[in-house]
């Protein structure tokens, strides 16, 4: 293999910046530079991440925020796709609504966590809607987007056939809109995952990764259970925006080698 093949590798390019990064954090602990009393050794942290996926209990805290995180992307999809086509495809309104849509965008989500609490009493609730409020940006986005670039031409042609609204709607506009659709999803599912975290943390709850992380700040070896929590996390959502990256690529093939070509 050569060292362009190399470079283009990217699951290989990753393995070895983590394995590197690894070895340098190990070896400032063990020549003194980070003091391991401040900082574990990248070897002990790894040794507590390998311990924490044989707990059942941190495990059934993965699983409840797994199924936070499902329900509030799949809520938001629910929500924010149709939202999308409504503005794309009804200017006026878009026009309407843009100044409440630009004011709302910017707020950071977390911030809005307190008001949450004061308006859901259940925390899981609470953790729906603060996901679906910040994923549904990037979907609502994508689809409006996503309804500008499909061809006026192919919609037209279906007109002249005497084809109404909604099938011009079904027949070209979703097909053309789907690709933009899906990326708007992937980026949405590390937000919505990000978002459920957070809410556990500033938030509390019965379960969740946050929790195990607020949980683990009064054992003795706190700050190992916190690290080895927190990359965790990490994994779970590379290991999701890789299944959705995958999935994108092989359903919307055409779209990849559009997108190329154009280039």
């Amino acid at each position: 293999m050569t060292g362009r093949s190399l470079l283009d590798n990217r699951p290989l390019c990753g393995a070895v910046g983590v394995a590197g990064l690894f070895c340098l954090v190990e070896l400032a602990g063990r020549t003194g530079f980070i003091d391991p009393i401040v900082f574990p050794l990248a070897s002990t942290i790894a040794g507590r991440a390998a311990a924490l996926a044989a707990d059942g209990d941190f495990l059934a805290d993965v699983v409840s925020t797994l199924g936070a995180w499902a329900a509030g992307l799949l809520l938001t999809v629910l929500v924010a796709v149709p939202a999308g086509f409504a503005l794309g495809t009804m200017p006026r309104v878009e026009s309407a609504l843009r100044p409440v849509l630009e004011f709302l965008r910017p707020i950071p989500s977390v911030a809005l966590i307190p008001l949450a609490l004061l308006l859901f009493s259940d925390r899981f609730d609470m953790k729906i809607a603060v996901i679906v409020y910040a994923a549904s940006w990037p979907v609502l986005i994508n689809t409006m987007y996503g309804l500008k670039d499909v061809d006026p031409l192919a919609k037209e042609t279906l007109r002249s056939f005497g084809f109404g609204p909604l099938a011009v709607l079904w027949r070209v506009s979703l097909p053309s809109t789907a690709p933009f659709i899906a990326t708007g999803v992937r980026l949405a599912a590390s937000i919505a995952l990000i978002l459920a975290i957070s809410a556990e943390l500033l938030a509390g709850g019965a379960s969740g990764i946050g929790t195990f992380i607020i949980e683990a700040g009064s054992s003795p070896d706190a700050l190992e259970f916190i690290v080895a929590a927190t990359i965790w996390a990490g994994v779970i959502g590379i290991v999701s925006n890789t299944l959705f990256t995958l999935v994108e690529r092989r359903l919307f093939r055409w779209h990849l080698a559009r997108t190329e070509g154009a280039r």
